[in-house]
């Protein structure tokens, strides 16, 4: 996308075909106007629109341009926030609410690509979250013990079953969440949009929006080179969020995030790595995340950004890392190189807020934005149809709160992961 190939790197090598779409030219108006083709607005779009609503989505550039054609693919239940800690953040209700509706978030995400036939290489093998060391175990105990206590189909595995599993001794033992899985990111969100369009919506790309105002009851969305007159207004823009809603990126701490794929495997070793299909990732600070595609390519990734120095640097310690994790893979040598941009919250929590009347938005995934995108949009869907209320909502309506420091911190965690896969080993 944009001619560059470290945006979407094997994604948009590997995806099916994004459905046609073209730049808004002239006014119309719909029901509801969505900003964002990503896994939020889609679903939004999608769902509201086989409810029989009007939908126009626009987006600045392409389909699944942000987050939501970059990221690693994981189909993750839950939030990082342990479960427990939930209901003390939000409160016993929302807290519970938010913990049912995200621990059966994939499943939502796997009957929308059954319904629709959307081709993703969806695996639904679950994940394994990695333990380093007795740290990383305890905290694993932790979180299996709160989820099961809720009746999650989660197991806690020792070092041998892990070893087995991941097909590496690295690690101390693992959570395995049977809830999860993977797909291929770029091609469930452009199947979204396929399946959108074929619901009556209308997508329009390359189509930035300048600005919103109220007209009488509608809502007036400015673009370059039209507008969009609408009763209601979804923002699903997350970390890649700019003008005309500056309180919303004020909020996100961006973390960079990258991942780099090998060329297919040699059989024997492919079968090696992940043999069942999950998709993996550790217990560190800096975290390391790997799964395999169905060609046999292994995806390795980890916090940073694929530019300036941090290519050269990221790119070394990846071959490194996987020559340690994975010593059967000889000579690595990598086919692709993407990152992108994670929204952080300062509570690793997600944000609903109403910014005007009708006018709504949804953001902070903190790195789970599969599938709860995708949830989060059938959500919004039901509010605007007016099937769930304010009160009714998995999370309260609050105001955006600027986030002190935001450029320092930002600069922070991107040279801090430099210098830590510089002089650092992977475990």
């Amino acid at each position: 996308m944009l001619n560059d190939e470290h945006s979407h790197g094997l994604w948009e090598k590997t995806a099916p075909a994004a459905p046609k779409t073209e730049q808004l030219r002239g006014d119309i108006s719909v029901d509801v106007a969505v900003i964002g083709a990503g896994f939020t607005g889609l679903s939004a779009a999608l769902h509201l629109a086989e409810a029989g609503t009007k939908v126009a989505v626009v987006d600045a550039v392409e389909i699944g341009f942000g987050g939501s054609g970059r990221n690693v693919g994981l189909v993750n239940a839950g939030m990082w926030v342990m479960p427990n800690d939930l209901p003390a953040v939000l409160g016993q209700l929302h807290g519970e609410r938010l913990l049912e509706l995200l621990g059966n978030a994939p499943q939502s995400v796997f009957n929308l690509v059954d319904k629709h036939q959307i081709e993703c290489e969806l695996e639904r093998k679950g994940t394994l979250h990695c333990a380093v060391g007795d740290s990383g175990l305890k905290q694993l105990e932790q979180r299996a013990a709160q989820w099961q206590a809720r009746g999650a189909n989660v197991h806690l595995l020792g070092a041998k079953e892990t070893a087995a599993k991941v097909g590496s001794s690295a690690f101390a033992g693992s959570l395995l969440d049977n809830r999860a899985g993977t797909i291929q990111p770029l091609g469930y969100v452009r199947g979204l949009a396929k399946a959108a369009q074929a619901s009556g919506v209308a997508i329009y790309t390359r189509t930035p929006v300048n600005a919103t105002e109220r007209s009488g009851t509608k809502w007036l969305v400015r673009t370059e080179s039209g507008t969009v007159s609408a009763d209601w207004v979804i923002v699903a823009t997350n970390a890649y969020t700019t003008s005309p809603w500056p309180e919303l990126r004020s909020e996100l701490l961006h973390l960079p995030y990258f991942n780099f794929a090998t060329t297919p495997l040699p059989q024997d070793v492919r079968d090696s790595i992940l043999p069942e299909r999950q998709g993996g990732w550790d217990t560190k600070e800096i975290l390391s995340s790997f799964r395999m595609d169905r060609a046999g390519r292994l995806v390795f990734g980890s916090v940073g950004a694929l530019r300036g120095t941090g290519m050269a640097v990221h790119k070394a310690w990846a071959a490194r890392s996987i020559g340690k994790l994975f010593p059967q893979v000889k000579d690595v040598t990598f086919e692709a190189g993407w990152y992108g941009k994670i929204g952080m919250t300062n509570d690793n929590l997600p944000r609903f807020h109403t910014l005007a009347p009708n006018l709504i938005s949804f953001s902070g995934y903190n790195g789970r934005g599969i599938a709860p995108g995708t949830v989060f949009g059938r959500i919004l869907a039901e509010h605007i149809a007016g099937r769930v209320s304010e009160a009714d909502l998995p999370l309260p309506v609050t105001k955006p709160k600027e986030e002190g420091m935001r450029g320092l911190r930002e600069g922070y965690y991107e040279v801090g992961a430099q210098l830590a896969h510089l002089v650092g080993n992977r475990l």
